[in-house]
């Protein structure tokens, strides 16, 4: 027989409790929940803590818990996050762009020598003022004013194409999960310890030569990944 934890009943009793309710909308306090489904406010914080996990409600430091906006869908194929999401509502942090000598992983990625140069491009992607994901994309060689001419434009794929003439043909992706660190945590705004989805992207140019590794993490309560194909 199987026993449900009394932590999972109360998730449960909370998502009817908010069924219906608007993004933004506030939750009672934890010790409210906790009286009004006569359980303890351990249990109550458990709850709460998986509904965050999931991307159903959002907690903001120092004014409590609410209903979080549902999860934005993005489809990773040969687009970039730009052109994935409403660019009008799409921002970006550049952290730095800076040249690097290739670590043994990105000199395997892009096809060249382990130690090589590399163009280091780091931002934060904000969609309508949240922080969404980080992206670290390593080009190789050197790309001389590219981060004015990123500013300009916005997307990456973009720049390239119009700027330093190299158009993406196919691209390999491999999605992982993995848990927010410190810093990560900081960077978007999320709990140490919160689920991530990680992209690794190799992107090609026509004649095959890797022209793009990207390593991107992604709050796992704001995204999901949907991806089609047609089998010839």
């Amino acid at each position: 027989m199987t026993i449900t934890p009394k932590y999972y009943t109360q998730k449960l009793r909370i998502l009817e409790l908010i069924e219906g309710a608007q993004p933004g909308d506030p939750l009672p306090t934890e010790r409210e929940l906790a009286e009004r489904f006569d359980t303890s406010r351990t249990t109550i914080r458990q709850a709460l803590t998986e509904l965050v996990m999931e991307g159903r409600v959002e907690r903001v430091q120092g004014r409590g818990t609410f209903v979080a906006d549902p999860p934005i869908i993005t489809v990773r194929q040969l687009t970039s996050l730009s052109e994935d999401l409403d660019a009008t509502r799409l921002e970006s942090d550049v952290l730095g762009i800076e040249e690097e000598p290739a670590t043994a992983e990105v000199a395997a990625a892009l096809g060249v020598p382990p130690g090589a140069t590399v163009t280091r491009v780091d931002r934060v992607r904000r969609h309508a003022g949240s922080p969404l994901a980080r992206e670290i994309a390593r080009l190789p060689g050197r790309y001389p004013e590219l981060h004015e001419r990123l500013a300009e434009r916005g997307s990456l794929y973009r720049t390239l194409e119009e700027v330093y003439g190299i158009a993406i043909a196919s691209v390999d992706d491999e999605i992982a999960t993995e848990l927010a660190d410190p810093a990560e945590a900081a960077l978007l705004g999320i709990e140490v310890g919160l689920p991530l989805l990680v992209a690794r992207r190799t992107a090609r140019a026509k004649d095959g030569a890797a022209v793009e590794f990207t390593r991107s993490v992604f709050r796992g309560d704001r995204f999901r990944f949907r991806a089609s194909a047609t089998r010839a």
